[in-house]
């Protein structure tokens, strides 16, 4: 009877899985929710932002094809690239920040747009455009300007070499010396997120546990006949029949007591394709893209040997091991900490506790590896100068992403690598908390 009991509980919470998650809305209707999003961030966020850091003029300048990492948390949903050039110029007033384009268009009516008739005979620095920049920037008289220049963050380096110095060339040698370099400024607006965001994050989150959980079950796996790679495929053809989009390519990985992990140096799904069998464990890595946000997560599944229910012992306690080292890293991940004070927190924790851990958490949003703290890289366990000594914000979230190396008795001592990533939220009030939740049981492949 109970093992009967054991077979119906186990199936229903199969059947669960399997429910299919709401869609996200049509096209249309989710660029006015994407257009909502953007004038509640630069109403809300920016303001606060240049103030900040002190900053009275903003320049965001860019190509076609050639944007400013910050570009696409500027614009509307309807804006894929600059055009031409585009140079976003914000301009705080103290009453209120001044949103002026010179090139592209209002992005609904949330930017002023600036045109330079090109008057005949007038003499240009470079060509009109940079002419209309320096008449603005000479009436507006900004104390300060601030450009996207950094050595440090990716996602404050948007100016390019070309674009720079055409800019000081447009400015001449006075207002050079009021520019500055705008590091914090890009970061954090990228970095911080919105409270009407989550919702539709929460629905995304939806969507990748779902499917997980179909791609690690017997509607895919085929124990004996299917590789890691069919169901690396198998997820991405699902992601584009939804019209969603990925970010990186999917990898599976296979583990078992007599499996080989991949030589050193090649990546899992470099290698041959792997079959999966009975007994094996299973380990995805795996994100989706829809209106402009990217959500990153890792589960592991078990493929059923004849007779069994779950996993042997020492695979469960794996997976508690990584489950444990979540905990930790929630419980340090406070406002004003640094990334790398929450990795030295956390990693003391988890050695005292005996588990062979990694902590490599990185901020998701608008891009996959995010603006804002490093906490940890994989082969960085010291810490990242620079973007780990990034300060943790109240209102954005986190790719909490860590892995456990466990030795399996059944398995005759071998290591398991159980990596576990979820997305969570460091919320307006400094409490941490799971989009959605996290892994605490193996997927079961039957």
């Amino acid at each position: 009877m109970m093992r009967l009991i054991l077979v119906l509980t186990l199936f229903a919470a199969f059947c669960a899985a399997q429910e299919k998650p709401a869609p996200l809305p049509p096209v249309r209707q989710q660029a006015e929710i994407q257009q909502q999003w953007l004038q509640l961030r630069l109403d809300r966020h920016l303001p606060k932002l240049m103030r900040k850091y002190g900053v009275k003029m903003w320049l965001v300048i860019g190509r076609e094809y050639n944007e400013d990492p910050v570009f696409q948390s500027l614009v509307s949903p309807t804006v894929f690239a600059a055009r031409r050039r585009t140079i976003y110029m914000f301009v705080d007033t103290g009453d209120k920040v001044e949103r002026l384009a010179l090139g592209g268009g209002s992005n609904g009516g949330l930017y002023t747009v600036y045109r330079d008739p090109g008057v005949p005979g007038r003499e240009l620095y470079l060509d009109s455009q940079w002419q209309l920049l320096r008449e603005l920037v000479d009436e507006k008289s900004p104390q300060t300007i601030a450009v996207n220049i950094s050595h440090t963050h990716a996602f404050s380096d948007g100016l390019s070499a070309g674009e720079w110095e055409q800019l000081q060339k447009a400015l001449g040698p006075e207002n050079m010396k009021k520019v500055v370099r705008a590091e914090g400024l890009p970061l954090d607006y990228i970095n911080l997120r919105i409270p009407e965001m989550l919702p539709t994050y929460r629905q995304m989150m939806q969507i990748v546990h779902w499917l997980i959980s179909r791609a690690f079950s017997n509607e895919v796996i085929t124990p004996g006949k299917t590789t890691n790679q069919d169901v690396v495929w198998w997820l991405r053809q699902q992601v584009a029949n939804m019209g969603l989009g990925t970010w990186f390519q999917p990898t599976v990985r296979v583990q078992s007591a007599s499996k080989k992990e991949p030589p050193a140096g090649v990546g899992v799904g470099e290698d041959a394709p792997v079959t999966i069998d009975r007994g094996d464990v299973l380990h995805v890595d795996f994100g989706i893209t829809a209106m402009r946000l990217a959500t990153d997560t890792q589960h592991m599944g078990y493929v059923l040997k004849p007779g069994e229910t779950g996993p042997p012992a020492g695979i469960l306690k794996a997976l508690k091991n990584a489950n444990r080292m979540q905990d930790v890293v929630l419980e340090q991940m406070r406002p004003g900490m640094t990334g790398n004070d929450v990795l030295s927190a956390a990693l003391a924790i988890i050695k005292k506790e005996g588990i062979n851990g990694t902590v490599y958490c990185h901020p998701i949003g608008d891009h996959g590896h995010g603006a804002g703290p490093l906490i940890g890289l994989w082969d960085r366990q010291q810490g990242v100068p620079g973007r780990g000594d990034v300060l943790l914000l109240p209102g954005t979230w986190y790719s909490i992403e860590l892995a456990a190396r466990t030795e399996i008795p059944e398995w005759g001592g071998k290591e398991l690598f159980v990596g576990q990533e979820e997305d969570a939220v460091l919320d307006e009030a400094g409490k941490m908390s799971w989009v959605l939740k996290r892994q605490t049981e193996f997927h079961l492949v039957r």
